[in-house]
């Protein structure tokens, strides 16, 4: 999956884009080689911080959930916990990161924003936890990072309707931190990026060590619980309804079952 990201550096900045094309979907292979990117940017003293960002018109789309079985990698293990043990690798990433958000950041695309330390979002973005919608259960540890970011309520209200967040709403509530035009926004997302660069860069990451504390323990933690209840889920009658009717853009005639 290295052939579908994309880094520079320049003045301290590294910028890491995502390039898989239409939706920017997240599989195992492609999170694992993304996290392999900022442990490299970690290694790296030319790095001071890092912008995140996709190419297209969908900042991600989230796993790709199409169809009712269980997806498998080659080696034979299922292919949700090699996801999630890549994520946890992200959280561990020590570089300040700023996510630059277009379009519509879902499901596991909303977990991959909320690895950045920061969210700069052009005002066509849109944010989904949308696991319910599918019968499902959140993962990707955003049952952890959401409420950390916008606080319990407001994330329960996400994660229990599934409920798209608008732009505006999302600056409101703290899920973003700035907003952009669309065709300024990897450079404001650059700019907010360099501002941390130009501090002293061990201070900097102390500094970010100290206020994410154990998170990526934590997520590592959560992501069990989540895939334990996702693998409850996925057995379900209402699971596989749930991924036909938003396969179908309708409402899931769920049976409870």
């Amino acid at each position: 999956m290295t052939q579908h990201i994309e880094v520079s550096i320049a003045h301290h900045v590294a910028t890491v884009v995502i390039d898989r094309p239409p939706h920017n979907h997240v599989n195992a292979a492609l999170i694992g080689a993304l996290a392999d990117t900022l442990e490299a940017l970690d290694r790296d003293d030319a790095c001071r911080a890092i912008v995140l960002a996709t190419n297209g018109r969908v900042f991600c789309g989230g796993a790709d959930l199409s169809g009712d079985k269980v997806l498998v990698t080659d080696s034979g293990e299922a292919e949700t916990p090699i996801l999630y043990r890549n994520a946890v690798r992200l959280f561990a990433a020590r570089k300040p990161t700023v996510a630059a958000i277009q379009g519509s950041a879902v499901g596991a695309g909303l977990g991959l924003a909320l690895v950045a330390d920061f969210r700069v979002a052009s005002p066509e973005a849109r944010f989904s936890a949308n696991f319910v919608s599918l019968g499902f259960h959140a993962g990707f540890g955003i049952s952890h990072t959401l409420p950390r970011v916008i606080g319990q309520q407001k994330a329960a209200l996400m994660l229990l309707t599934g409920r798209r967040v608008k732009a505006a709403d999302a600056l409101a509530w703290g899920l973003i931190d700035e907003l952009a035009p669309a065709d300024e926004l990897r450079a404001a997302a650059t700019a907010l990026a360099a501002e941390i660069a130009a501090a002293a860069p061990l201070g900097v990451e102390a500094t970010r060590a100290t206020l994410r504390g154990e998170l990526a323990e934590a997520v590592r933690r959560q992501t069990e619980h989540e895939r334990a209840e996702q693998d409850r889920l996925m057995a379900t009658a209402d699971f596989r309804e749930g991924i036909r009717a938003v396969a179908e853009r309708r409402p899931g005639n769920f049976i409870r079952a």
